[in-house]
C-alpha cells in the first residue's frame, strides 16, 4: 500500500505542470519535501517543480503574455515592465506576474515600487521564496542589514539547503559582527 501511495504522489510531481499556478495542490506537499530533504538534490528538485508550477498558468493567453514579459526581462527592461503591467492588471491573482514586475523593478532601481510588488506576491503566495529573498536583497542595497538578515532567515526556513540564501547570511552575519550559521 505505502509503495502504491509513493507512486501516486511521485507522478503527481512528475506530471505536467501547464495548468497551474500558485493555487496548485501539489504545493504543499513539495513545499515539504523541500523542507524536510536529506539532501541538497533532492531540495533542488522540489524547488525545481515549485518554480515550474509558479511559471504556469492555465489560460493559454495569460502563459503566452507572461512568458513574452519574461523573455524581455534579459533584453529590454522597460518593455517587460510594460508586459508584465498590463498582464497584471488582466491577471491579478497570478503570483508569478507580480513577483517577476519586481524582479524588473528591482532591476530598474526602483525599490519602492519593487516591495510593492512583492507585498502582492506574498499576499498571493506567503511561501514565495523567491519574494522573500528578493525582500532580503532589497533591504541588503538600502543599507536595512538586520531587515535583510531577516528575510533571508525566513527563507531559509523554507529552502533550509540553499546555498545563496545561506552565503547572504553569513556575509551579513559578518557585518553584524554575529555568530555564522
Amino acid at each position: 500500500m505505502r509503495s502504491i501511495l509513493c507512486a501516486g504522489l511521485l507522478w503527481l510531481l512528475l506530471t505536467d505542470s501547464i495548468r497551474a499556478d500558485q493555487n496548485d495542490p501539489r504545493l504543499d506537499a513539495l513545499f515539504q519535501t523541500m523542507a524536510d530533504a536529506p539532501s541538497h538534490q533532492i531540495s533542488s528538485a522540489a524547488e525545481q517543480e515549485i518554480w515550474s508550477i509558479w511559471l504556469a498558468h492555465a489560460d493559454d493567453d495569460i502563459q503566452a503574455r507572461f512568458n513574452a514579459g519574461v523573455q524581455a526581462m534579459d533584453q529590454d527592461p522597460a518593455l517587460a515592465l510594460r508586459l508584465l503591467t498590463q498582464l497584471a492588471a488582466d491577471a491579478a491573482d497570478f503570483a508569478e506576474v507580480w513577483n517577476k514586475r519586481a524582479t524588473v523593478y528591482y532591476l530598474l532601481g526602483d525599490y519602492d515600487a519593487s516591495l510593492t510588488d512583492i507585498q502582492r506576491t506574498l499576499a498571493l503566495e506567503p511561501r514565495h521564496f523567491g519574494a522573500i529573498s528578493g525582500l532580503g536583497l532589497i533591504y541588503l542595497a538600502q543599507g536595512e542589514h538586520e531587515l535583510a538578515l531577516g528575510a533571508f532567515e525566513a527563507v531559509l526556513r523554507l529552502q533550509p539547503w540553499s546555498r545563496a540564501t545561506r552565503e547572504n547570511i553569513r556575509r551579513l552575519d559578518n557585518l553584524l559582527g554575529r555568530t555564522t550559521i
